[in-house]
């Protein structure tokens, strides 16, 4: 009986042992495969893959793929290769003219050096603060040299030149601290007056307004004078033409008129004379006339019947 009490412990022991060396082996099975897959390193399309060890960075990958590195030693930070927006926080600037607007800014950039960023700048957040600091030195000061007008009028403004102008700066000073990192363009998407300005503003641009309009209205009347004048006078050059021109015709026709006249009657006088006389009757005689005449005036003969 206790031989095979025995046996039956010995068992027992030798079965616990195995499944004690079959749980280490597949905790070490399994620690192997962590250590493995912690050890790859999968790089994907549009970002840098940072590989760094207690702190500092020793190597980055850039092309797409599996890479490795050494488990619990190193480990991996991602960059994004792609373009990004950072909206820049709005601030209040002083135009030339001094009034004061609210201006909000928005850039796109990209990393161009992932070593410079992290070395200088350490992260994506304060290389976005750096360069945030950056746009809005630039614009303070670009639109410091600018009327208010000249910002908010669409029409007269320049803004694409102070846009590219502004990004060309922006680009200098990160170069120059060698950050590490490209402004591919900023843009300023809204200017806008601080609300205990908005009206006073406002008010001044409809009196300015106001005054253009009326300047136009003044210069208006001014034309309209000024063209009424020169088509009076022409009316009158043309009429004084026209009248010459009928007075030339009506002395012409009337010497052509005393021409034949005068032919005509050369050529008998009596006739003539007997003409002249019944005129003489037609503008002197009507219904009412009364002519006291001796009865041989050759002007009563006339008027009697009695010819010679």
């Amino acid at each position: 009986m206790n031989n095979e009490n025995t046996e039956i412990n010995q068992k027992q022991q030798k079965d616990f042992k195995n499944y004690i060396k079959g749980g280490i082996t597949l905790v070490v099975i399994i620690a192997l495969l962590l250590i493995g897959i912690n050890s790859v390193i999968i790089a994907k399309e549009g970002e840098y893959k940072v590989v760094r060890q207690f702190g500092d960075v020793v190597r980055i990958h850039e092309n797409p793929g599996l890479k490795f590195k050494i488990p619990l030693v190193q480990e991996v930070t991602t960059l994004s290769k792609k373009k990004m927006v950072y909206d820049v926080d709005e601030k209040e600037i002083t135009t030339l003219d001094k009034k004061r607007m609210i201006i909000d800014n928005y850039a796109i950039w990209s990393i161009s050096d992932p070593e410079k960023m992290i070395t200088n700048a350490r992260t994506v957040m304060n290389a976005e603060a750096r360069m945030g600091e950056f746009i809005f030195s630039i614009v303070r000061s670009e639109l410091g040299r600018m009327d208010f007008s000249e910002i908010i009028n669409e029409e007269e403004s320049s803004r694409s030149l102070l846009n590219e102008e502004i990004t060309t700066k922006v680009n200098e000073f990160l170069a120059r601290d060698n950050y590490g990192i490209v402004v591919n363009d900023v843009r300023i998407k809204r200017s806008d007056l601080p609300e205990a300005n908005e009206e006073a503003v406002f008010n001044q641009m409809i009196t300015d307004r106001e005054k253009i309009a009326q300047q136009y209205l003044s210069e208006g009347e001014a034309d309209k004078s000024r063209i009424r004048a020169e088509v009076d006078r022409e009316v009158q050059e043309m009429l004084s033409t026209a009248r010459a021109e009928a007075e030339k015709v009506r002395a012409e026709g009337e010497q052509e008129a005393a021409q034949v006249y005068n032919t005509s009657f050369s050529q008998d006088p009596e006739f003539y004379q007997l003409y002249r006389t019944l005129e003489s009757y037609e503008k002197t005689i009507d219904g009412e006339t009364t002519i006291i005449l001796p009865q041989d005036s050759p002007y009563s003969e006339l008027l009697l019947g009695y010819f010679e």
